[in-house]
């Protein structure tokens, strides 16, 4: 729910730091329906070591999607200086993220160890990015606001490019940071 309202308040707005975090949530969900079906199918050593990377692999290329996305919309308002609207709701919600992120990524970290799972840790390692994505936009959308600075939302954007890119990146090699 709160990546749909997310990407309708960042549409609003024309804001694509605040359309491409909230994407991230619906990579978060993409993300949970690997898990399940990686869980559900969890039977055999071999099997279990192919489905860790299947899930690692899906996980990724929805980042890398993301990634590609997120840097080309970037680019594009740069080049057309578009500027977005001010978005209190987009600043709110990176603040409640950033108050509810951590609590999520500790208790998946949790999960993952007692599962032994590679998949479910890079579950996690994805809320993690979800922090700094939230730090991120939060700092865009507050310049756009506090002063103005159109180009401030853009800019976080494409800081938040090479973050997303990296974790696909590991994903579609099927690794993890941990």
């Amino acid at each position: 729910m709160e990546g749909l309202v997310a990407v309708i308040v960042g549409a609003l707005a024309g804001s694509i730091s605040l359309v491409g975090f909230r994407i991230d949530s619906f990579i978060e969900v993409v993300s949970g329906s690997v898990l399940l079906w990686r869980m559900s199918v969890d039977s055999e050593i071999h099997r279990r070591e192919r489905n860790e990377k299947i899930s690692l692999r899906a996980i990724g290329g929805c980042f890398l999607a993301l990634a590609v996305y997120v840097g080309y919309e970037s680019l594009s308002d740069l080049l057309t200086r578009k500027a977005p609207e001010h978005s209190i709701p987009g600043i709110v919600l990176a603040c409640v993220s950033l108050l509810v992120m951590p609590l999520l990524s500790r208790a998946k970290k949790r999960v993952g160890n007692e599962l032994g799972s590679a998949a479910m840790h890079a579950d996690a390692k994805q809320t993690d990015f979800c922090i700094y994505l939230s730090t991120i936009l939060l700092i865009g959308l507050l310049l756009n606001v506090a002063l103005g600075w159109w180009w401030a939302d853009p800019i976080a954007a494409l800081v938040m490019v090479p973050i997303i890119a990296k974790e696909g990146i590991a994903g579609t090699r099927a690794k993890t940071c941990c």
